[in-house]
């Protein structure tokens, strides 16, 4: 059974536009990623600055691994200047009805 996982971020103001360029750049790796299954990128339409990344791996160790590589890479710190605050990674399983 694959895991979804949820990644909700808050983007600074002024950086919403730069937050868009850079997933734009950086999701058909993501995409490409041993273990990605889907991956969607939804923004609240009351409040701009929140954007949620909806994925579904493979195994959470496919998605901890990617995050491990993206993060040797240096590319967590530079999406991070762009945040509002950390982001929250959630990890569910499909409950099956």
């Amino acid at each position: 059974m694959t895991c979804q996982v949820i990644l909700e971020l808050k983007a600074k103001p002024h950086c919403i536009e730069d937050v868009r360029i850079w997933l734009r750049g950086v999701l058909p790796d993501t995409r490409g990623f041993d273990g990605c299954v889907t991956l969607h990128v939804v923004q609240n339409q009351d409040d701009p600055t929140a954007i949620v990344i909806v994925e579904q791996w493979v195994t959470r160790q496919h998605y901890e691994k990617y995050l491990a590589w993206r993060t040797a890479r240096g590319d967590m710190v530079a999406f991070g200047a762009m945040m509002d605050g950390e982001p929250k990674i959630r990890f569910f399983d499909y409950f099956r009805v």
